[in-house]
This record gives C-alpha cells, sequence and structure tokens, in this order.
C-alpha cells in the first residue's frame, strides 16, 4: 500500500486477535497494529480506514477459511482464555463461539485443563474421548506460540482431530485378526476333543453290548448308567458342533422360527446344569411375539451362552430370569441373573476375547454372542450392578436390517 509517495508493508493478520479482558490486541511485538500506530503521524487518515477495511476483509477471509476446514482450531491467551475457536471446534464439544470467548477452556471443555498439559511448554500431542453430543475420540495437539524473540509465550493453539472412524477401523481390524486365530484355534480344539467323544461312544457300545447278558436287573441300571453317559457324550458334541458353528464366520440360514420356542429349548437344554446348581428359573415369554427371520441354531448357541455366563456367576441357589417382549422397532430376549455382575471398569471389555472375571473363563462366550446378534442386524445391551447381578439384553429387528453380499451376476 503507498500514502503520499511512501510504499509500506505489513505482515499478515492472522493471529491478529482481541483479548477479551484487557481489550489490547493479542499479537506479536512487532505486529500489524504496532507499525501502523507508529505511522499514524505521516499516514493520511483515509489511508488508515483503508488498511483497516482491509484488515477486517482478510480476517473475515480467513476466518472463512478456518470455518470450513474439518479440524477444530482453539486459541487460547497466556492464561488459557479462548479468544478465537472455529466452526468444527464447536461441533466436536457442542459449545458456542460467543458464549465461549473470553472464558478459562477447561470450563467450556471439561477436562481439558490447558495447564497441566501445557507446563513444559513443548508441543503436546495427545488423544481425548468426548461423550457429548456424540462419543467420539479427538486426537489433539497444543502448539505454545511464541512472540517474535521466541522468549515469551503469548497463548496456545489446539488443533483437533476427529479420529473415532480411525480407531474403530484399527479396532475392527484387530478383532477381525482375533477370530481368525481363533477359529484356528477352535478347529484345533475340537478335533482333539472329538476323537475321544468318539471314542468313548465306540466303548459304550461294547458295554451295552456286555451288558445284555448280565442279569435282567442288574442289566437294567447298568443300561440306565450307560445311557446317561451316552447322553452327555451326545451333548458335548453337539456343544462342539454349536461352538464352531458360531466360531466360524458363517451365512445365516435363517427361517421364520417363534422366539419364544427358541428360548424354550434352550432353557430346557441346559436344565441338567441348572438343576446341578440348584438355579431356580423363572421364563415369562410374551405371547404376542409374531415370527422372526432367524437362523435357530445360532440364535440358540448365543442364548446357551449367556444363560451358562449367568449360571457360572451364580452361587448356588441364585436366581434367573429370562423375558421376550417387543417394542415398536425391536424384538428382544432379556437375561438377569442375581450374580456378582460386572465392574464399573470391566463394562467397556465384556466383548473382548479371552477377557474373563469368572475364575478359569475363557473369555469367548460374551464374544460370540455379539457375532451373532450383530449378523442378524441386533445388539445386546448389558445392565450390571457390581455384586447384585446383571441383565442383558438381546435386541433383533423387527424388520431386516442385515447387509448381504449380492451373488454374482446379480
Amino acid at each position: 500500500m503507498t500514502s503520499g509517495g511512501r510504499q509500506f508493508s505489513f505482515p499478515s493478520p492472522a493471529f491478529l486477535l482481541i483479548s477479551p479482558d484487557s481489550a489490547q490486541p493479542f499479537r506479536m511485538k512487532r505486529g500489524f497494529l504496532d507499525k501502523l500506530i507508529h505511522r499514524l503521524g505521516v499516514v493520511q487518515p483515509a489511508d488508515v480506514q483503508s488498511y483497516l477495511v482491509e484488515l477486517a476483509r482478510e480476517k473475515g477471509f480467513l476466518e472463512t477459511i478456518f470455518n470450513a476446514i474439518l479440524e477444530g482450531v482453539i486459541v487460547t491467551d497466556p492464561k488459557g482464555r479462548i479468544i478465537w475457536l472455529n466452526k468444527a471446534a464447536c461441533g466436536f464439544f457442542a459449545i458456542e463461539a460467543e458464549a465461549s470467548m473470553g472464558r478459562p477452556l477447561k470450563e467450556v471443555v471439561r477436562g481439558l485443563d490447558l495447564e497441566s498439559v501445557t507446563a513444559s511448554g513443548q508441543t503436546v500431542n495427545r488423544d481425548l474421548e468426548v461423550f457429548y453430543p456424540e462419543t467420539r475420540t479427538l486426537n489433539f495437539y497444543i502448539v505454545p506460540l511464541m512472540d517474535d524473540d521466541g522468549d515469551e509465550i503469548e497463548g496456545h493453539a489446539v488443533i483437533l482431530r476427529d479420529a473415532t472412524e480411525s480407531r474403530r477401523s484399527t479396532a475392527e481390524t484387530i478383532e477381525s485378526e482375533r477370530f481368525s486365530a481363533l477359529t484356528l484355534l477352535a478347529a484345533g480344539v475340537a478335533h482333539e476333543i472329538g476323537n475321544p467323544l468318539n471314542s468313548l461312544n465306540i466303548h459304550l457300545q461294547l458295554l451295552e453290548r456286555r451288558a445284555r447278558k448280565l442279569p435282567a436287573r442288574a442289566r437294567a441300571d447298568f443300561e440306565e448308567s450307560i445311557g446317561i453317559a451316552r447322553a452327555e457324550v451326545t451333548r458335548l458334541d453337539h456343544i462342539i458342533m454349536q461352538f464352531l458353528r458360531a466360531i466360524r464366520p458363517q451365512p445365516l440360514e435363517t427361517r421364520l422360527e417363534n422366539l419364544n420356542v427358541l428360548v424354550s429349548e434352550s432353557v430346557a437344554f441346559l436344565e441338567p446344569e441348572l438343576k446341578d446348581r440348584d438355579i431356580l428359573v423363572d421364563v415369562a415369554l410374551d405371547e404376542r411375539l409374531p415370527p422372526v427371520e432367524v437362523d435357530r441354531d445360532q440364535l440358540k448357541q448365543a442364548f446357551y451362552n449367556v444363560i451358562r455366563n449367568g449360571l457360572q456367576a451364580m452361587n448356588t441357589g441364585g436366581f434367573l430370569r429370562v423375558r421376550t417382549g417387543m417394542d415398536e422397532t425391536h424384538f428382544f430376549v432379556s437375561f438377569t441373573d442375581n450374580g456378582g455382575g460386572i465392574a464399573a471398569e470391566n463394562m467397556g471389555r465384556v466383548f473382548e476375547a479371552y477377557f474373563s472375571t469368572k475364575t478359569g473363563g475363557t473369555g469367548l462366550g460374551l464374544l460370540i454372542v455379539r457375532r451373532i446378534v450383530r449378523a442378524h442386524g441386533g445388539e445386546v445391551a448389558i445392565e450390571s450392578t457390581e455384586g447384585k447381578g446383571l441383565t442383558l439384553t438381546i435386541r433383533l429387528p423387527r424388520h431386516d436390517q442385515r447387509v448381504r453380499f449380492l451373488k454374482a451376476g446379480a
């Protein structure tokens, strides 16, 4: 710009901001306003006005750019009070720009204490978990804004990036790899257990043949014991097969089923274990439920796992309540036990592979439950109070929400 034959060169006003409490420019020592003030005596008033108009125009242009980017930007003064923030930052924390100006950052964004993370004076890079207005993970870094001499901190710039999707993608990749390893392990275990079961079955057949040569009274007692042993072998074999079907990703074989019948069959299948531990079971079935399209074997496997988890969590003489029902969008099956429940710090880990709060637990039961329910387009919800019990609810959509791969040429 020129005035009276003189040419002036002004720096970019990118960080020309006003500190709300002092009404003084937040600037570097040799900022634009300093130079302009020193030259007021030789600059014509009309030129000063044109400079300020140009300055306002550039400031508006820069704010438009910063509001257009997806990363959040928050600028504070040396005391941690907000002096500027862009639209993305407001959206991350559901805050209003005007209401935030001049307030300490730690009051506007609860949990983000600038003083504690910038004590070293160095650039800080951290992750932040946000629960409102929606749950997301933010990666942020804080850069100290130094004066021109690099001796004094004039404020801080907080740059925030939404890392939710990348975190979720990483977690899903890890879970997929774990499931692949788990599938191989399950196949190996099933093979090693299957061989002894076949051998037991053969020897039980031999014992049955020998029992036929015994006197009638002795034969009856002997055959009863053999029958019990054979039933247990068959049950173990069935459990292994169901486990393999559940752990291996397979397309669902769905047809219309009565959800109440599947629940009743699942409870009946585990009745010997429930009686052995003297568990009182209360089953409340909603007779209004219409048929639902599900894979009966996989869904029953999910029910088995939930019931088994419940009875293992309870002492002898516990109580298990199973209830079915529906609302406007979902059918549901809930399982409530009066066992030890789950501690708050462990709630986020209950679906992790190999994580278990029970001594000797495999940590696979709920992982399999969630995979089966998700395959049906449903969801699993857990409510628990440590020491008082737990309620696990399986919710299945009333309308098909699953995603299917199209066949070749479809």
